[in-house]
């Protein structure tokens, strides 16, 4: 995995190729023993070339629209492509109408110069923590893939796009971790930004209240340029923020309950190392988060409007759904309107007794999962393990989402350990100021 800088650089300096770049990756993806038939649900690979072809022309002639010119990208399978049908990892789509528009995010991402490689593969509708496929199969880990562990969800195969070079970055989603998870469990940097900084227009939706769109990719600068193209904002890495000095709030309730011991240790090895830096860190009563529980009781905001979105289909086609995403949006059938309207008052008292707790600090840390990346065929055999497994991996990142907070899950571990991400949770539109703080984290970690 290089960095896009890198990348960026080397096209410049006439040291590679965009088609280059995009034949390599177009190679790793066919490679019959990698995970490339697993990872990808469609690969562009003519559109790709040339897109590369024609970012190495412009190049040419010193036009080179963004520092994402010429360099392969893939995007998840939620996302419209003119002349294509969107089917969300699902096989129920596939007879739905093609696309007449590209998602606005991929719209400016060829816009920026992004050859975009393919589409990547996906929990079915976005709706687990887990990454489990049964339709396409599920992207294998690459920290144990002799064992075959999950790769988190739902944005499964943007992650191992990124891990085995099928592209530079991942465009995935996240509603309640499906960016920060993956990216935690395999290794890799992953951005949610406020919901509303990227625009969601084309994207097949899980929750039009929780949905937000992020990249997946090596590093926190990384991240930053993809983000500011996604917003429309000028394609920049701002200044890191002085680690020292920096307050940083551990809530002690609900995120730290259970940890795996290997979490726990990781974590706690990374709060050191950020106090050995300089900042001021403080574990502080958050008990509004007690009551995330009592919101999604009956099914939530998440699930009367995946309720609502899937209703109709699930009357006619509810045997091709993944059970195990069916049954989980089918339980919100339950709700009524109050219950959805009392669902949306309790997350605004949630919201707003959580900013006052956090306005005394520049972010919050917590793990982004309580567990590494489990066996895939402990939960594929086992609906009940799936079940528990899935509301732990999702617990922690869901307070975000609850929250309507920004968040970066970056790498905490060591080399040769088990990947466990160190989240950092900005306050609601504070997108900048995350990845300033977000920058000097990463290099504090890296100083291990």
């Amino acid at each position: 995995m290089k960095p896009l800088a890198t990348l960026a650089a080397d096209l410049a300096a006439g040291r590679t190729t965009s088609l280059a770049l995009t034949e390599a990756a177009l190679a790793r993806i066919a490679d019959p023993a990698g995970e490339g038939k697993r990872t990808m649900i469609r690969v562009h690979a003519e559109a790709a070339r040339a897109a590369a072809k024609a970012s190495d022309a412009l190049r040419a002639h010193g036009i080179v629209p963004s520092p994402l010119a010429g360099i392969p990208a893939s995007i998840k399978d939620l996302f419209d492509v003119a002349g294509e049908v969107t089917t969300a990892g699902a096989v129920v789509t596939r007879n739905d109408p093609p696309a007449t528009a590209d998602a606005a995010i991929v719209a400016r991402l060829r816009a920026a110069g992004a050859v975009i490689v393919g589409r990547t593969n996906m929990t079915e509708f976005a709706y687990s923590g887990i990454g489990i496929n049964p339709h396409y199969d599920t992207p294998r880990n690459p920290w144990d893939r002799k064992t075959g562990r999950i790769p988190g969800g739902s944005s499964s195969g943007a992650a191992i796009s990124v891990t085995d070079g099928f592209a530079a970055y991942g465009i995935g989603t996240d509603t309640g971790g499906s960016v920060r998870i993956p990216a935690a469990l395999n290794g890799i940097t992953g951005l949610k930004p406020t919901a509303r900084r990227v625009p969601t227009t084309g994207c097949f939706p899980l929750s039009w209240s929780l949905d937000s769109i992020g990249p997946l990719a090596p590093s926190v600068a990384c991240c930053a340029l993809v983000d500011a193209v996604l917003a429309g904002a000028a394609p920049v890495v701002p200044a890191a923020l002085p680690i020292a000095g920096l307050r940083f709030a551990v809530p002690k309730h609900y995120v730290l309950d259970d940890l795996e011991p290997v979490v726990a240790a990781t974590f706690q090895k990374a709060l050191s190392r950020l106090a050995a830096a300089g900042a001021t860190i403080r574990e502080i009563p958050f008990e509004v988060l007690l009551r995330i529980p009592e919101l999604n009781a009956k099914g939530g905001v998440l699930g009367a409007e995946s309720y609502a979105i899937h209703r109709a289909r699930l009357a006619t086609s509810k045997e091709g759904y993944d059970p195990r995403v069916s049954g989980r949006i089918l339980r919100a059938a339950r709700m009524d309107a109050a219950d959805y309207i009392d669902a949306l008052a309790l997350r605004r008292v949630i919201i707003a007794e959580a900013d006052a707790t956090t306005a005394p600090y520049d972010a919050c840390l917590m793990p982004v999962t309580p567990a590494v990346a489990p066996p895939i065929a402990d939960l594929f055999n086992d609906d009940e393990l799936f079940g528990k497994m899935n509301l732990r991996m999702l617990r922690n990142t869901t307070v975000g989402n609850v929250l309507d907070r920004c968040g970066l899950s970056i790498p905490a571990h060591g080399t040769g350990e088990a990947p466990v991400g160190l989240m950092v949770m900005g306050e609601t539109g504070g997108d900048h100021r995350l990845v300033q703080i977000g920058l000097s984290v990463e290099a504090a970690l890296a100083a291990r």
